[in-house]
């Protein structure tokens, strides 16, 4: 008879929610749990200048910020789309693609399966037209161009060997000042509250 208990695989938020991890329902998902959780999470594992870390919070405002100026027709679902593409980490972690690539290991499979779940609850399509993730995914790429080159130490011709050089951005405030937790979940959830009204 085998008495070992089985491996908890949830977590348990400040809101009080438990997330199951492995099969996470979206009645278990709070913006507000994200929003504190991506606040606290550090891009670039934490090697940025400032005196804060540069989070996720702020990374992915800064891409829906990209994502709404080189797509200015795009919508209310699809901008808030844009701010939850790096939602998950708020239980997984922001894991380099470096690291990632060292390990040898899949993750995409369980974060989509994380974000699908965020994306129900918030009254999105589970799965995003290929066109909208790729647009994201440029604006994503543009924001880690100005990330790298503004508080990474990558210089300009890194950045553009790495990341490409963005195009597109005449006009708009791209400088980058790295928030406080709080601030950077303020940020967050203002954006996102924004969006909720316009819907």
């Amino acid at each position: 008879m085998n008495d070992v208990a089985p491996k908890r695989a949830w977590q348990r938020m400040l809101s009080g929610r438990r997330l199951d991890l492995l099969d996470p329902s979206p009645l278990d998902i709070e913006i507000e749990d994200i929003a504190h959780g991506l606040a606290r999470v550090a891009r670039w594992n934490g090697q940025t200048r400032g005196e804060h870390a540069f989070s996720v919070a702020q990374h992915c405002v800064l891409v829906t910020k990209l994502f709404q100026h080189v797509m200015p027709k795009s919508s209310t679902a699809e901008s808030l789309t844009a701010l939850l593409h790096d939602a998950p980490e708020y239980v997984v972690g922001d894991m380099i693609s470096p690291f990632k690539a060292a390990l040898g290991l899949d993750y995409k499979a369980f974060e989509n399966r994380l974000l699908a779940a965020i994306h129900v609850r918030f009254g999105l399509p589970a799965s995003p037209p290929a066109e909208l993730v790729a647009a994201i995914k440029q604006a994503d790429r543009m924001a880690a161009y100005l990330e790298a080159t503004q508080l990474a130490g990558f210089s300009i011709e890194e950045g553009i060997k790495f990341f490409g050089q963005p195009k597109g951005l005449n006009g708009l405030d791209t400088r980058l000042v790295p928030l406080g937790t709080a601030d950077a979940t303020r940020l967050y959830l203002d954006c996102f509250q924004a969006f909720a009204v316009a819907r």
